[in-house]
Protein backbone atom coordinates (compact mmCIF):
# COMPACT_ATOMS: atom_id res chain seq x y z
CA UNK A 1 0.00 0.00 0.00
CA UNK A 2 1.67 3.34 -1.13
CA UNK A 3 2.36 5.35 2.24
CA UNK A 4 1.69 9.23 -0.44
CA UNK A 5 -1.37 10.90 0.15
CA UNK A 6 -3.85 11.45 -2.03
CA UNK A 7 -3.41 12.70 -5.65
CA UNK A 8 -3.12 16.37 -6.43
CA UNK A 9 -3.95 17.08 -2.83
CA UNK A 10 -2.70 20.31 -0.67
CA UNK A 11 -3.03 18.08 2.90
CA UNK A 12 -3.57 21.64 4.63
CA UNK A 13 -6.03 22.61 3.10
CA UNK A 14 -7.76 19.08 1.92
CA UNK A 15 -10.96 19.91 4.54
CA UNK A 16 -11.50 22.97 2.09
CA UNK A 17 -10.29 21.31 -1.45
CA UNK A 18 -12.66 18.16 -0.61
CA UNK A 19 -16.40 17.66 0.38
CA UNK A 20 -17.70 15.67 3.18
CA UNK A 21 -19.11 12.40 2.06
CA UNK A 22 -21.45 10.26 3.90
CA UNK A 23 -21.51 6.40 3.06
CA UNK A 24 -23.06 4.77 -0.07
CA UNK A 25 -27.00 4.31 0.96
CA UNK A 26 -29.42 2.33 -0.28
CA UNK A 27 -32.37 4.03 -2.28
CA UNK A 28 -35.22 4.26 0.65
CA UNK A 29 -37.39 2.97 -2.04
CA UNK A 30 -35.20 -0.26 -2.06
CA UNK A 31 -34.20 -0.49 1.72
CA UNK A 32 -37.85 -0.30 3.15
CA UNK A 33 -38.63 -3.66 1.53
CA UNK A 34 -36.22 -5.72 3.88
CA UNK A 35 -34.55 -5.51 7.08
CA UNK A 36 -30.98 -5.58 5.08
CA UNK A 37 -28.07 -2.61 6.58
CA UNK A 38 -28.70 0.29 3.79
CA UNK A 39 -25.36 2.01 4.05
CA UNK A 40 -22.02 0.52 2.19
CA UNK A 41 -18.64 1.22 2.56
CA UNK A 42 -16.26 3.66 1.35
CA UNK A 43 -13.92 2.50 -1.14
CA UNK A 44 -9.79 2.49 -0.64
CA UNK A 45 -9.24 5.82 -2.66
CA UNK A 46 -12.51 7.76 -0.76
CA UNK A 47 -11.37 6.29 2.71
CA UNK A 48 -8.02 8.01 2.27
CA UNK A 49 -9.41 11.41 0.88
CA UNK A 50 -12.11 12.12 3.34
CA UNK A 51 -9.22 10.84 6.43
CA UNK A 52 -6.79 13.63 4.42
CA UNK A 53 -9.52 16.08 5.47
CA UNK A 54 -8.39 15.70 9.26
CA UNK A 55 -6.39 18.47 10.07
CA UNK A 56 -4.62 17.01 13.17
CA UNK A 57 -5.21 19.55 15.79
CA UNK A 58 -2.86 19.76 18.42
CA UNK A 59 -5.71 19.12 21.42
CA UNK A 60 -8.33 17.19 19.36
CA UNK A 61 -11.53 17.56 20.58
CA UNK A 62 -12.98 14.50 18.72
CA UNK A 63 -10.55 12.51 21.16
CA UNK A 64 -11.97 14.31 24.22
CA UNK A 65 -15.67 13.69 22.76
CA UNK A 66 -15.44 9.88 22.64
CA UNK A 67 -16.14 7.98 25.71
CA UNK A 68 -13.42 5.32 24.87
CA UNK A 69 -11.01 8.26 24.19
CA UNK A 70 -10.38 6.89 20.83
CA UNK A 71 -6.91 8.32 19.04
CA UNK A 72 -8.55 9.40 15.95
CA UNK A 73 -6.14 11.67 14.39
CA UNK A 74 -3.72 8.71 14.55
CA UNK A 75 -5.46 6.37 12.80
CA UNK A 76 -6.59 9.24 10.13
CA UNK A 77 -3.30 9.70 9.60
CA UNK A 78 -1.71 6.06 8.90
CA UNK A 79 -5.84 5.91 7.11
CA UNK A 80 -5.28 9.17 4.63
CA UNK A 81 -1.22 7.33 3.70
CA UNK A 82 -2.82 4.30 2.97
CA UNK A 83 -1.52 2.11 5.96
CA UNK A 84 -5.27 1.06 6.47
CA UNK A 85 -3.82 -2.27 8.50
CA UNK A 86 -1.72 -0.09 10.87
CA UNK A 87 -4.82 2.30 11.36
CA UNK A 88 -7.00 -0.44 12.44
CA UNK A 89 -4.45 -2.13 14.93
CA UNK A 90 -4.84 1.37 16.27
CA UNK A 91 -8.92 1.66 16.36
CA UNK A 92 -8.32 -2.16 17.93
CA UNK A 93 -6.12 -0.86 20.60
CA UNK A 94 -9.05 0.97 22.35
CA UNK A 95 -12.06 -0.89 21.44
CA UNK A 96 -12.20 -4.33 20.81
CA UNK A 97 -15.95 -4.54 19.22
CA UNK A 98 -15.12 -1.88 16.80
CA UNK A 99 -17.01 -3.18 13.53
CA UNK A 100 -20.48 -2.92 16.72
CA UNK A 101 -19.53 0.28 18.02
CA UNK A 102 -18.93 2.10 14.87
CA UNK A 103 -22.54 1.24 13.88
CA UNK A 104 -24.27 1.95 16.96
CA UNK A 105 -22.36 5.01 17.60
CA UNK A 106 -24.08 8.91 18.04
CA UNK A 107 -21.14 9.95 16.19
CA UNK A 108 -22.87 13.73 15.77
CA UNK A 109 -22.77 14.19 19.31
CA UNK A 110 -19.48 12.77 20.28
CA UNK A 111 -16.60 12.65 17.90
CA UNK A 112 -18.04 14.17 14.73
CA UNK A 113 -19.89 16.73 16.86
CA UNK A 114 -16.47 18.00 18.41
CA UNK A 115 -14.93 18.05 15.47
CA UNK A 116 -13.08 21.44 15.31
CA UNK A 117 -14.24 21.17 11.41
CA UNK A 118 -17.96 21.14 12.29
CA UNK A 119 -17.99 24.95 13.66
CA UNK A 120 -17.03 25.61 9.99
CA UNK A 121 -18.37 23.24 7.57
CA UNK A 122 -18.82 19.48 7.31
CA UNK A 123 -16.61 17.64 10.39
CA UNK A 124 -14.76 14.66 8.95
CA UNK A 125 -16.74 11.71 8.17
CA UNK A 126 -15.13 9.95 11.56
CA UNK A 127 -17.32 7.23 11.83
CA UNK A 128 -18.06 6.06 8.13
CA UNK A 129 -14.08 5.84 7.98
CA UNK A 130 -14.19 3.83 11.51
CA UNK A 131 -16.36 1.59 9.62
CA UNK A 132 -14.36 1.36 6.76
CA UNK A 133 -11.50 0.10 8.47
CA UNK A 134 -13.27 -2.11 10.94
CA UNK A 135 -14.32 -4.36 8.40
CA UNK A 136 -11.17 -3.81 6.42
CA UNK A 137 -9.65 -5.48 9.68
CA UNK A 138 -11.75 -8.81 9.51
CA UNK A 139 -11.59 -8.76 5.86
CA UNK A 140 -7.47 -8.81 6.07
CA UNK A 141 -7.31 -10.99 8.42
CA UNK A 142 -6.02 -8.55 11.34
CA UNK A 143 -8.77 -9.91 14.02
CA UNK A 144 -7.49 -13.06 14.13
CA UNK A 145 -7.97 -15.71 16.94
CA UNK A 146 -4.79 -15.59 18.46
CA UNK A 147 -3.94 -16.46 21.84
CA UNK A 148 -1.30 -16.16 24.55
CA UNK A 149 -0.35 -19.43 26.17
CA UNK A 150 -3.10 -20.68 28.48
CA UNK A 151 -2.04 -19.14 32.07
CA UNK A 152 -4.49 -21.61 34.00
CA UNK A 153 -6.98 -18.78 35.29
CA UNK A 154 -10.25 -19.39 34.53
CA UNK A 155 -13.18 -16.76 34.24
CA UNK A 156 -17.06 -16.40 34.34
CA UNK A 157 -18.32 -13.78 32.29
CA UNK A 158 -22.71 -12.84 32.87
CA UNK A 159 -24.30 -11.63 29.72
CA UNK A 160 -23.22 -12.19 26.44
CA UNK A 161 -24.18 -8.24 25.04
CA UNK A 162 -21.00 -5.96 24.34
CA UNK A 163 -19.85 -5.67 27.82
CA UNK A 164 -19.42 -9.13 28.04
CA UNK A 165 -18.14 -10.18 24.86
CA UNK A 166 -15.42 -7.24 25.21
CA UNK A 167 -14.45 -8.51 28.63
CA UNK A 168 -14.08 -12.56 26.89
CA UNK A 169 -12.28 -10.86 23.94
CA UNK A 170 -9.80 -9.41 26.04
CA UNK A 171 -9.76 -12.30 28.86
CA UNK A 172 -9.63 -15.15 26.06
CA UNK A 173 -6.65 -13.21 24.46
CA UNK A 174 -4.26 -13.06 27.14
CA UNK A 175 -4.96 -17.00 28.03
CA UNK A 176 -8.04 -16.84 30.58
CA UNK A 177 -9.82 -19.77 29.94
CA UNK A 178 -13.34 -17.77 29.42
CA UNK A 179 -16.97 -18.97 30.11
CA UNK A 180 -20.00 -16.40 28.99
CA UNK A 181 -23.53 -17.17 30.58
CA UNK A 182 -26.83 -15.59 29.29
CA UNK A 183 -30.45 -16.53 29.88
CA UNK A 184 -31.40 -15.61 26.12
CA UNK A 185 -30.48 -18.54 23.78
CA UNK A 186 -28.97 -16.54 21.32
CA UNK A 187 -26.14 -14.29 22.48
CA UNK A 188 -25.42 -10.54 21.80
CA UNK A 189 -28.13 -9.43 24.20
CA UNK A 190 -29.57 -6.04 23.20
CA UNK A 191 -27.23 -6.24 19.86
CA UNK A 192 -29.72 -9.09 18.58
CA UNK A 193 -32.72 -8.18 20.53
CA UNK A 194 -33.53 -4.79 20.50
CA UNK A 195 -31.26 -3.66 17.70
CA UNK A 196 -33.06 -3.36 14.10
CA UNK A 197 -30.92 -5.73 11.58
CA UNK A 198 -31.05 -2.47 9.48
CA UNK A 199 -29.24 -0.91 12.05
CA UNK A 200 -27.13 -3.79 12.81
CA UNK A 201 -26.63 -6.55 10.72
CA UNK A 202 -26.74 -10.35 12.51
CA UNK A 203 -23.81 -11.35 10.90
CA UNK A 204 -21.48 -8.41 12.14
CA UNK A 205 -22.68 -10.01 15.86
CA UNK A 206 -22.98 -13.78 14.85
CA UNK A 207 -19.11 -13.21 13.18
CA UNK A 208 -17.73 -11.69 16.58
CA UNK A 209 -19.31 -14.60 18.66
CA UNK A 210 -17.97 -16.82 16.38
CA UNK A 211 -14.60 -15.06 17.00
CA UNK A 212 -15.00 -15.56 20.54
CA UNK A 213 -15.46 -19.19 20.41
CA UNK A 214 -12.25 -19.70 18.07
CA UNK A 215 -10.61 -17.69 21.13
CA UNK A 216 -11.83 -20.97 23.03
CA UNK A 217 -14.45 -18.63 24.63
CA UNK A 218 -17.17 -21.29 25.79
CA UNK A 219 -21.05 -20.12 25.70
CA UNK A 220 -23.70 -21.42 28.22
CA UNK A 221 -26.82 -20.05 27.23
CA UNK A 222 -30.57 -20.38 28.07
CA UNK A 223 -29.19 -20.57 32.27
CA UNK A 224 -31.56 -19.47 34.78
CA UNK A 225 -29.27 -16.66 36.28
CA UNK A 226 -29.59 -16.37 40.12
CA UNK A 227 -31.71 -19.45 40.46
CA UNK A 228 -29.43 -22.38 38.82
CA UNK A 229 -26.41 -20.71 38.23
CA UNK A 230 -25.51 -18.14 41.44
CA UNK A 231 -22.77 -15.81 42.15
CA UNK A 232 -21.76 -18.24 44.82
CA UNK A 233 -21.20 -21.00 42.58
CA UNK A 234 -20.02 -19.29 39.86
CA UNK A 235 -17.01 -18.01 42.69
CA UNK A 236 -16.90 -21.64 43.89
CA UNK A 237 -16.25 -22.80 40.11
CA UNK A 238 -14.13 -19.83 38.80
CA UNK A 239 -10.85 -17.35 39.67
CA UNK A 240 -13.00 -14.11 38.89
CA UNK A 241 -16.37 -12.83 37.84
CA UNK A 242 -17.43 -10.17 35.76
CA UNK A 243 -21.23 -8.94 35.59
CA UNK A 244 -22.27 -7.51 32.45
CA UNK A 245 -25.93 -7.98 32.51
CA UNK A 246 -28.67 -5.89 30.44
CA UNK A 247 -30.40 -4.52 33.38
CA UNK A 248 -33.14 -1.98 32.53
CA UNK A 249 -36.52 -1.10 32.90
CA UNK A 250 -38.83 0.84 30.17
CA UNK A 251 -40.09 3.67 31.47
CA UNK A 252 -44.15 3.34 31.34
CA UNK A 253 -46.72 5.74 29.42
CA UNK A 254 -48.94 6.95 32.28
CA UNK A 255 -52.23 8.27 31.01
CA UNK A 256 -55.78 6.65 30.65
CA UNK A 257 -55.79 3.95 28.46
CA UNK A 258 -52.18 2.90 28.58
CA UNK A 259 -52.96 -1.07 29.29
CA UNK A 260 -55.51 -0.97 26.64
CA UNK A 261 -54.86 -3.50 23.51
CA UNK A 262 -52.99 -1.50 20.96
CA UNK A 263 -50.48 -0.47 23.36
CA UNK A 264 -46.96 -2.11 22.65
CA UNK A 265 -43.71 -1.37 24.55
CA UNK A 266 -41.21 -0.45 22.60
CA UNK A 267 -38.70 -3.49 23.15
CA UNK A 268 -42.15 -5.66 22.85
CA UNK A 269 -42.61 -4.52 19.65
CA UNK A 270 -38.72 -4.69 18.19
CA UNK A 271 -38.36 -7.83 19.96
CA UNK A 272 -41.04 -9.33 17.90
CA UNK A 273 -39.97 -7.93 14.51
CA UNK A 274 -36.44 -8.43 14.68
CA UNK A 275 -35.96 -12.10 16.23
CA UNK A 276 -36.61 -15.45 14.95
CA UNK A 277 -37.09 -16.69 18.48
CA UNK A 278 -40.73 -17.46 19.28
CA UNK A 279 -41.95 -15.30 22.20
CA UNK A 280 -44.95 -16.13 24.51
CA UNK A 281 -46.57 -12.87 22.79
CA UNK A 282 -49.86 -12.37 20.67
CA UNK A 283 -48.90 -11.46 16.67
CA UNK A 284 -48.61 -7.77 16.49
CA UNK A 285 -49.72 -7.28 12.86
CA UNK A 286 -49.22 -3.81 11.44
CA UNK A 287 -49.51 -4.08 7.55
CA UNK A 288 -51.89 -1.43 6.56
CA UNK A 289 -52.60 0.12 10.03
CA UNK A 290 -51.29 3.42 11.69
CA UNK A 291 -48.50 3.17 14.06
CA UNK A 292 -48.09 6.04 16.78
CA UNK A 293 -44.81 6.17 17.94
CA UNK A 294 -44.64 8.30 21.53
CA UNK A 295 -40.57 9.24 21.92
CA UNK A 296 -37.84 11.18 20.39
CA UNK A 297 -34.35 8.75 20.59
CA UNK A 298 -33.08 6.03 18.78
CA UNK A 299 -35.81 3.34 19.88
CA UNK A 300 -38.66 5.60 18.63
CA UNK A 301 -36.74 5.96 15.48
CA UNK A 302 -36.09 1.96 15.30
CA UNK A 303 -39.75 1.23 16.13
CA UNK A 304 -40.90 3.61 13.04
CA UNK A 305 -38.48 2.32 10.58
CA UNK A 306 -39.51 -1.30 11.74
CA UNK A 307 -43.27 -0.58 11.14
CA UNK A 308 -43.18 1.08 7.51
CA UNK A 309 -41.01 -2.36 6.84
CA UNK A 310 -43.70 -4.37 8.40
CA UNK A 311 -45.82 -2.51 5.90
CA UNK A 312 -47.67 -0.24 8.13
CA UNK A 313 -50.03 2.41 6.41
CA UNK A 314 -48.57 5.25 8.49
CA UNK A 315 -45.45 5.48 11.06
CA UNK A 316 -45.58 8.74 13.13
CA UNK A 317 -43.49 9.52 15.57
CA UNK A 318 -44.73 12.26 18.17
CA UNK A 319 -42.40 14.16 20.22
CA UNK A 320 -42.47 16.82 23.04
CA UNK A 321 -39.97 19.06 22.14
CA UNK A 322 -38.63 20.01 18.91
CA UNK A 323 -36.78 18.55 16.08
CA UNK A 324 -33.64 19.73 17.00
CA UNK A 325 -33.90 18.76 20.91
CA UNK A 326 -34.52 15.21 19.46
CA UNK A 327 -31.97 12.76 21.49
CA UNK A 328 -31.73 10.59 18.32
CA UNK A 329 -28.82 10.28 15.61
CA UNK A 330 -29.12 12.86 13.43
CA UNK A 331 -28.58 10.51 10.47
CA UNK A 332 -31.17 8.25 11.77
CA UNK A 333 -34.05 10.79 11.78
CA UNK A 334 -33.12 11.93 8.09
CA UNK A 335 -33.01 7.78 7.53
CA UNK A 336 -36.71 7.44 9.08
CA UNK A 337 -38.05 10.82 6.98
CA UNK A 338 -36.47 9.04 3.90
CA UNK A 339 -38.09 6.02 4.34
CA UNK A 340 -41.51 7.77 4.53
CA UNK A 341 -41.64 7.78 8.46
CA UNK A 342 -43.70 11.56 9.52
CA UNK A 343 -43.78 13.09 12.70
CA UNK A 344 -45.51 16.19 15.23
CA UNK A 345 -43.51 18.09 17.07
CA UNK A 346 -44.21 19.68 20.79
CA UNK A 347 -46.99 17.89 21.81
CA UNK A 348 -47.30 15.10 24.39
CA UNK A 349 -50.25 12.55 24.72
CA UNK A 350 -52.89 12.99 27.74
CA UNK A 351 -54.72 9.96 27.03
CA UNK A 352 -55.59 7.21 24.43
CA UNK A 353 -58.68 7.19 22.72
CA UNK A 354 -60.44 3.80 22.48
CA UNK A 355 -63.24 2.03 20.41
CA UNK A 356 -64.99 -1.11 21.44
CA UNK A 357 -62.05 -1.52 24.25
CA UNK A 358 -58.80 -1.03 21.44
CA UNK A 359 -56.99 1.65 20.40
CA UNK A 360 -58.17 3.85 18.03
CA UNK A 361 -55.54 7.18 18.53
CA UNK A 362 -54.52 9.10 21.08
CA UNK A 363 -55.40 12.89 22.85
CA UNK A 364 -52.24 14.99 22.31
CA UNK A 365 -51.79 18.52 23.57
CA UNK A 366 -49.39 20.55 22.37
CA UNK A 367 -46.09 22.13 24.24
CA UNK A 368 -44.64 25.41 24.50
CA UNK A 369 -41.27 25.97 22.64
CA UNK A 370 -38.32 26.17 24.79
CA UNK A 371 -37.18 29.96 25.34
CA UNK A 372 -33.90 30.36 24.51
CA UNK A 373 -31.64 30.59 27.60
CA UNK A 374 -34.14 29.46 30.02
CA UNK A 375 -33.43 26.54 32.29
CA UNK A 376 -34.59 23.47 30.84
CA UNK A 377 -37.73 21.80 32.24
CA UNK A 378 -38.00 18.11 32.77
CA UNK A 379 -41.44 18.26 31.53
CA UNK A 380 -42.27 21.15 29.13
CA UNK A 381 -45.08 23.57 29.75
CA UNK A 382 -48.87 22.67 28.13
CA UNK A 383 -50.52 25.18 26.16
CA UNK A 384 -53.71 25.48 27.41
CA UNK A 385 -56.66 25.03 24.72
CA UNK A 386 -54.36 23.45 22.48
CA UNK A 387 -55.24 19.65 22.65
CA UNK A 388 -56.62 17.73 19.69
CA UNK A 389 -56.72 14.29 18.64
CA UNK A 390 -54.74 11.93 16.22
CA UNK A 391 -55.82 8.57 14.43
CA UNK A 392 -54.03 5.17 15.22
CA UNK A 393 -54.56 1.21 15.59
CA UNK A 394 -50.93 1.27 17.92
CA UNK A 395 -49.26 2.99 19.83
CA UNK A 396 -45.94 2.24 20.83
CA UNK A 397 -44.59 4.31 23.86
CA UNK A 398 -40.24 5.10 23.21
CA UNK A 399 -39.52 6.44 26.28
CA UNK A 400 -35.82 5.19 27.47
CA UNK A 401 -35.41 3.30 30.27
CA UNK A 402 -34.84 3.47 34.01
CA UNK A 403 -31.99 2.37 36.25
CA UNK A 404 -33.42 -1.44 37.44
CA UNK A 405 -32.01 -2.03 41.08
CA UNK A 406 -29.42 -5.39 41.47
CA UNK A 407 -31.60 -8.56 42.60
CA UNK A 408 -30.61 -9.42 45.93
CA UNK A 409 -30.58 -13.15 45.45
CA UNK A 410 -28.05 -16.12 44.06
CA UNK A 411 -25.43 -14.39 45.88
CA UNK A 412 -25.81 -10.86 44.88
CA UNK A 413 -27.27 -9.65 48.18
CA UNK A 414 -23.19 -9.71 49.08
CA UNK A 415 -22.29 -7.06 47.11
CA UNK A 416 -23.03 -3.50 48.04
CA UNK A 417 -25.10 -1.33 46.37
CA UNK A 418 -25.01 2.63 45.27
CA UNK A 419 -28.15 4.96 46.37
CA UNK A 420 -30.44 3.91 43.16
CA UNK A 421 -29.85 -0.38 43.60
CA UNK A 422 -26.74 -0.63 40.80
CA UNK A 423 -23.84 -2.00 42.14
CA UNK A 424 -20.96 0.01 43.60
CA UNK A 425 -17.88 -0.43 42.03
CA UNK A 426 -14.57 1.40 42.57
CA UNK A 427 -12.38 3.13 39.38
CA UNK A 428 -11.62 -0.27 38.09
CA UNK A 429 -14.89 -1.62 38.08
CA UNK A 430 -14.19 -4.13 41.21
CA UNK A 431 -17.28 -4.61 43.46
CA UNK A 432 -16.61 -5.17 47.26
CA UNK A 433 -15.98 -8.57 46.59
CA UNK A 434 -12.90 -9.94 45.86
CA UNK A 435 -12.81 -11.21 42.47
CA UNK A 436 -15.91 -9.55 41.57
CA UNK A 437 -16.27 -6.50 39.10
CA UNK A 438 -18.94 -5.48 37.34
CA UNK A 439 -19.94 -2.88 34.66
CA UNK A 440 -22.25 -1.12 31.99
CA UNK A 441 -26.26 -1.24 33.14
CA UNK A 442 -25.94 -3.07 36.65
CA UNK A 443 -23.27 -0.06 37.65
CA UNK A 444 -24.25 3.29 35.99
CA UNK A 445 -27.97 2.49 34.60
CA UNK A 446 -29.04 2.36 31.17
CA UNK A 447 -25.73 2.59 29.50
CA UNK A 448 -24.23 3.05 25.94
CA UNK A 449 -22.45 0.52 23.92
CA UNK A 450 -19.62 2.27 23.73
CA UNK A 451 -20.11 2.77 28.16
CA UNK A 452 -20.34 -1.05 28.02
CA UNK A 453 -17.71 -1.61 26.30
CA UNK A 454 -14.89 0.92 28.56
CA UNK A 455 -15.94 -0.29 31.48
CA UNK A 456 -15.73 -4.04 30.29
CA UNK A 457 -12.17 -3.65 29.25
CA UNK A 458 -11.18 -2.01 32.18
CA UNK A 459 -12.44 -4.76 33.98
CA UNK A 460 -10.31 -7.17 32.18
CA UNK A 461 -7.41 -5.32 32.70
CA UNK A 462 -7.64 -5.18 36.42
CA UNK A 463 -9.44 -8.42 36.75
CA UNK A 464 -5.59 -9.90 35.04
CA UNK A 465 -3.65 -7.83 37.83
CA UNK A 466 -6.22 -9.07 40.58
CA UNK A 467 -5.69 -12.44 39.57
CA UNK A 468 -1.80 -12.64 39.01
CA UNK A 469 -1.07 -10.77 42.41
CA UNK A 470 -3.63 -12.81 44.66
CA UNK A 471 -4.28 -16.40 43.01
CA UNK A 472 -2.65 -19.41 41.89
CA UNK A 473 -3.90 -20.73 38.69
CA UNK A 474 -6.31 -23.79 38.50
CA UNK A 475 -6.02 -23.41 42.58
CA UNK A 476 -9.22 -23.08 44.79
CA UNK A 477 -10.28 -20.14 46.15
CA UNK A 478 -11.22 -19.18 50.13
CA UNK A 479 -14.11 -17.02 49.68
CA UNK A 480 -13.50 -13.89 51.35
CA UNK A 481 -16.72 -11.98 52.70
Amino acid sequence: MSSSGPANLNSKHAWRELASRDLPKRSAAERVADFLEIHGLFDEETAREQASRCIQCPNPSCVSGCPLCNPIPQWMQLTAEGRFLEAAAVLGSVTNLAEVCTRLCPSDRLCEGTCILDSVGEPVAIQAIERFLSDYAFEHGLVDAATAPPNGYKVAVVGSGPGGMACADDLARKGCAVTIFDSDLVPGGLLVNGIPAFRLDRSIVHRRVELLQKLGVKFQLGVRLWEEVTLNSLRDEFNAVYLAQDWRTARLLDIPGADAPGVVPALTFLLQKNTAVPLDLPPLHVAGQRVLVIGGGNAAIDCLRTAIRCGAAQAIGLYRRSEAEMPCGRQEYQNAIEEGASFEFHVVPTAVRLEAGRVAGLRLIRTEPAVPGSPRLETPRTRPGSEFEVEGDWVIPALGFNPLPCLRTGGLELLQTNPWGGLRVDSFQATNLPGVFAGGDLTRGPSTVLEAVRDARRAAAQMLTWLSRSRTPESPKEKEF
